[in-house]
């Protein structure tokens, strides 16, 4: 950690160390704008890979059909042929029929759950490998053009059991693509913004995203309230339609990029070795950082834990929607639409507030807001609908500004030539804590009998990140690059 001692006949130089601070990341980078093009063109990848998330795994082809009774035995899903079936109801008909999703549900939560592993072990170490040799964005558009033929192959993924593997493992893979993709996204950050634009840039991206995603999804429900322009459909053709568009827009979207964004520098100083030893390396700048700075590490545990709240708000919310408010199906996709672009504009709008008053102070406020907000639906839920749509548009107003600031913080506090790693690791530690709310989502459902005290399992892991973000103190020239 220390340069060698000088010679009697030589003036002493003083001591490097291995990892620099976020103030020696910036230092010698000055003010000069970053061309529009090329902001425009990062944060368009955002929009670009979006539809994958909205319309592959949240709203549409996971939810509608790959775990549905399009891939059970004819003679299961015939015990709901005229859809009236009640899974609460204790029948012979209902334990074959339920039970067979169930299965379907379980089998798919393995398959991500091996995707998750695989992100885990991967992004880190891949991350690591583009800072050494500058190759980022080589990274980014190889795992964005995987992904887009992941989603192309989803067309494939016929009605049928035996090709629900397929389905499963296609969508699965499509994680890992999208998440090493945004990984080395992420970490060009610094490359089109300066110290003072980054916060907004980062805003924009975010923002960009959200919309995106909203108005693919919108497009499904034109098609689909259009009967499709009379084309038949029937068999699942919709939705490896849908597939196929997702994948077009992709390969549409993230063109911007490719042509516009610049490669990264590589950086001399950072070992190049092998892959296994790659590893080697990974477990000796963790402990460089936990030593040398020792706020960027306390900041990726923190983060993972809220962020892992903050996906806990989408993932849940339109099953509190419909469950405990009473939402009919077309008022929950209304209620989603809604929130997203809540989401998008306030990102954007809250990218100038993250370079005013700084990126912590965003996330802080953020959480606040969350936490509020969460607890006025709880503690007010007698109000029904009304209450649930006003604290769910306060929420997703939060909920953007607070991702978009993670990132733009971490690009701040980043050591020197690490940041395709250390977002590798941002990466991995969102993983490592994303079983949090669930797990207590489930648990104070089970323990009070009703689907609304899931809420207050959302509002310990927020709560719980905020407390870990308070004690991480970031010097101002840290903030401020």
């Amino acid at each position: 950690m220390s340069s060698r001692e000088p010679s009697p006949d030589e003036p002493a130089r003083p001591v490097e160390p291995v990892l620099s601070t976020a103030a020696l990341n910036a230092e010698g980078a000055d003010d000069t704008p970053v061309p529009r093009k090329q902001v425009f063109a990062w944060a368009v990848w955002d929009w670009a890979t979006q539809p994958f998330n909205s319309v592959i795994l949240t709203f549409v082809f996971v939810s509608l059909y790959l775990v549905s009774d399009s891939f059970l035995p004819a003679d299961v899903a015939a015990q709901n042929a005229d859809g009236d079936l009640v899974c609460s109801r204790a029948t012979d008909a209902a334990t074959a029929y339920c039970g067979g999703l169930a299965d379907l549900s379980e089998w798919y939560g393995w398959v991500t759950f091996a995707a998750g592993i695989l992100i885990l072990l991967l992004a880190p170490v891949l991350g690591q490998r583009a800072d050494a040799s500058g190759t980022k964005k080589r990274w980014v558009v190889g795992a964005t053009a995987v992904l887009a033929l992941l989603q192309f192959a989803l067309f494939f993924v016929y009605a049928q059991p035996q090709f629900f593997w397929l389905g499963a493992i296609l969508v699965a893979l499509g994680s890992v693509a999208s998440e090493i993709a945004g990984v080395n996204y992420n970490a060009m950050l610094v490359q089109v913004s300066t110290p003072k634009t980054i916060g907004r840039v980062s805003g924009l991206g975010w923002g960009l995203g959200y919309i995106g995603g909203i108005l693919a999804l919108a497009i499904v429900v034109v098609l689909n309230t259009a009967g499709w322009f009379g084309l038949d459909v029937s068999g699942g053709l919709a939705y490896r339609l849908i597939a196929v568009g997702a994948a077009v827009w992709t390969v549409v979207f993230a063109l911007p990029f490719v042509f516009l964004v610049p490669e990264s520098p590589a950086r001399p100083d950072r070992p190049r070795v092998g892959f296994f030893r790659s590893y080697i390396v990974l477990v000796h700048d963790i402990v460089a950082l936990y030593r040398e700075h020792r706020p960027t590490f306390w900041f990726l545990i923190a983060s993972a834990v809220y962020r892992d709240g903050l996906a806990g708000v989408f993932a849940f919310g339109g099953v509190l929607a419909a469950v405990s408010f009473g939402f009919s199906p077309t008022e929950v996709i209304a209620f989603g639409i809604a929130l997203n672009l809540v989401a998008g504009v306030s990102t954007i709008v809250a990218g100038r507030l993250d370079d005013r008053f700084g990126a912590r102070a965003v996330i802080i406020t953020a959480l606040t807001i969350l936490i509020a907000s969460a607890l006025f639906v709880f503690f007010f839920r007698e109000g029904g609908k009304p209450v649930f749509w006003v604290g769910g548009i306060i929420l997703s107003a939060a909920v953007g500004p607070a991702q978009a600031s993670s990132r733009s913080l971490l690009a701040r506090v980043t050591p020197r030539g690490m940041q395709g790693e250390v977002f590798g690791l941002y990466a991995t530690t969102g993983r490592v804590m994303s079983f949090l709310s669930p797990l207590l989502w489930a648990a104070l459902i089970a323990w009070f009998g009703a689907t609304h005290y899931g809420i207050l399992g959302i509002v310990i892991v927020l709560l719980a990140g905020l407390l870990l973000l308070l004690p991480v103190k970031l010097k101002r020239r840290d903030i401020d690059g």
